[in-house]
């Protein structure tokens, strides 16, 4: 099995002129700057792709099968990279980081399967989900195993403070699952609940992995909690920037079917923004287009279908460009890789250093 290259993340480009101003003016740029971060730590990469490989070997024939459909289906191999350069940055390069890091991929990769679960979504980066080859029964054990797999990983690399921040990382990201299906289809979703939300679900999981690397490296606290908020603010962009391609991209771009979002009933930030915004008529437009949403959701098992003739979802998406959802949510990531970049500004330059900053400005540059 061949896991993707390890410098996937480079790939990147224009968004739409008209409903997102989100690609920075020096995109090629950013490309070749994630480009060259990402060969210099190609051979640690193929590391954790080989370490991936034999965590995926079980005497249940599915496993292995399932595995390398998972594994092989490409994706950005962000968070392993993160343990790596945080490591690094740390005055850490030993072999413990290549398993850790694979063992955060791990994590990531049995929430993506319970994700799509739960969502009952059919397509994963372009391929079929898991849950749409094997059905939901053997990819919840299959997620379940993969769960184990890096916890198992975790425990045996015996640092307490490590187990730690893997366990509340779970836990965190239960959570944000939870908060989300609390408020599905609901048009007075707050940008309290929504960063709730994005905090629990996206951020902690990329703090956590720049946390483990930084535990590696023995810094001070204070250090360790610079790389820690670089990791949240980088999610918190990721996301940000993930919830505007869903308005903004196809199935060739993102890999998923476009308002996945909305067919799922999650309020997103651009859609939020313009809910503040719009007139009364058109908020009351929108609530009655996620009503539909919602009953349709219901009668198909998790998400209104795409296709159905009763959902019109193209108004809606009309309405976030026009009050400028796209605009200002794009320009709120911005603001977080900001943010971001001031946190590790203390740290000495380097090859990590770079590493980290480029991963930051991709992060709102991509359009996948």
């Amino acid at each position: 099995m061949a896991g993707p290259p390890p410098n996937d993340m480079m790939r990147s480009g224009e968004g739409s002129e008209a409903n997102a101003p989100s690609s920075p003016p020096a995109v090629q740029a950013v490309q070749e700057s994630i480009g060259r971060a990402f060969a210099r730590i190609a051979p640690d990469m193929e590391r954790v792709e080989a370490a991936l490989r034999d965590t995926v070997e079980s005497k249940a024939e599915l496993i292995g099968v399932l595995g390398t459909h998972l594994l092989s289906s490409g994706g950005k191999r962000l968070r392993p990279a993160l343990v790596l350069l945080a490591a690094e940055l740390c005055g850490y390069r030993g072999p413990r980081r290549i398993e850790l890091a694979a063992a955060l991929e791990l994590l990531h990769t049995a929430t993506l399967i319970h994700d799509d679960i739960v969502d009952l979504a059919e397509v994963r980066r372009g391929r079929p989900s898991a849950n749409a080859i094997w059905g939901n029964r053997r990819a919840v054990l299959a997620g379940d195993f993969f769960y184990a797999r890096a916890s198992s990983i975790i425990v045996e690399d015996g640092n307490l403070a490590i187990v730690e921040s893997y366990a509340n990382t779970i836990r965190l990201m239960a959570e944000g699952e939870l908060l989300q299906l609390e408020r599905s289809f609901d048009v007075n979703v707050t940008e309290a609940h929504y960063y709730d939300v994005i905090e629990r679900k996206s951020a902690t999981l990329l703090s956590n992995c720049c946390e483990i690397g930084s535990l590696l490296g023995g810094v001070t606290r204070n250090e360790r909690n610079r790389i820690c908020e670089y990791g949240r603010q980088l999610g918190l962009a990721f996301q940000l920037r993930d919830d505007c391609l869903d308005y903004d991209a196809g199935l060739a771009e993102l890999g998923k079917q476009p308002f996945a979002d909305l067919r799922e009933g999650k309020i997103t930030l651009p859609l939020i923004l313009t809910l503040k915004r719009c007139r009364v008529g058109e908020r009351d437009h929108v609530a009655s287009v996620l009503k539909g949403a919602a009953r349709l959701a219901d009668e198909h098992g998790g998400m209104a279908p795409l296709d159905s003739p009763e959902l019109s979802l193209e108004p809606v998406a009309e309405l976030v460009t026009r009050y400028r959802g796209l605009i200002d949510t794009q320009q709120r990531a911005e603001q977080h890789v900001a943010k971001a970049l001031e946190a590790i500004a203390p740290y000495p330059d380097g090859p990590a250093k770079d590493a980290l900053r480029a991963a930051a400005e991709f992060s709102v540059a991509r359009d996948r």
